[in-house]
């Protein structure tokens, strides 16, 4: 009981950073924080919710299944499948899953990858080669969410990784809530530096939204 009392709190407060640099607009959006390992559970953002406020409604207990291990009339958040492929490959303890415009954008502009390099906050993803750099797979934002779960599992290939879907945004997992949340803006960094420095050197090749699906 100490440990899911942590986790909540820790989740909490991550929620929190989160949401005071608006990366959770119009209840978009999830997170979530793994509790125990045999059996698998973690606390994940319940569906629907305001997250800039503080309620006791706003994580629930679910399983390596994303199935609420209490009673509950609350709901796990719709992309909870994606947070359990993580969970039940790799050993992760927390996903970040948000919607910026940065990350939007960056879907609009490539088709199945992007890759951004010689920055020296790729070494926050522990990446410490001189003029090293980083791909981030993007996958199509399927509206059947298990048809986007088997896409998005074919993209996870270790315990720390991301995953951009297209015109819907970005998940982050790693070691722990530090590590994920470091992560996470790193990546969003990234982006802004690459659109900034797209529109002061006129764009891209093809043009934007050549990959936006209509």
């Amino acid at each position: 009981m100490k440990q899911l009392f942590r986790q909540w709190q820790e989740l909490s407060n991550l929620k929190k950073e989160l949401t005071n640099r608006n990366w959770f607009p119009a209840t978009s959006g999830n997170i979530s924080i793994k509790v125990s390992n045999d059996p698998l559970t973690f606390l994940v953002t319940a569906s629907g919710k305001d997250k800039t406020k503080t309620t006791p409604d706003d994580f629930l207990l679910v399983d390596a299944a994303g199935i609420p291990v209490l009673e509950t009339d609350l709901r796990p958040s719709a992309e909870t499948l994606l947070h359990t492929h993580i969970y039940n490959e790799t050993t992760a303890g927390c996903v970040l899953h948000v919607h910026t415009t940065d990350n939007n954008v960056i879907t609009n502009l490539y088709e199945s990858e992007v890759t951004l390099a010689n920055q020296e906050i790729i070494k926050a993803l522990n990446i410490w080669e001189e003029g090293a750099s980083i791909t981030i797979p993007i996958i199509e934002n399927h509206a059947h969410i298990p048809k986007l779960g088997v896409e998005f599992k074919k993209h996870i290939n270790g315990d720390t990784g991301a995953i951009l879907i297209r015109n819907h945004g970005i998940t982050v997992w790693g070691k722990d809530s530090f590590d994920t949340k470091k992560r996470l803006e790193a990546y969003e960094f990234l982006f802004q530096f690459h659109l900034k420095l797209l529109s002061i050197q006129g764009g891209v090749p093809h043009g934007a939204n050549s990959y936006s699906r209509s």
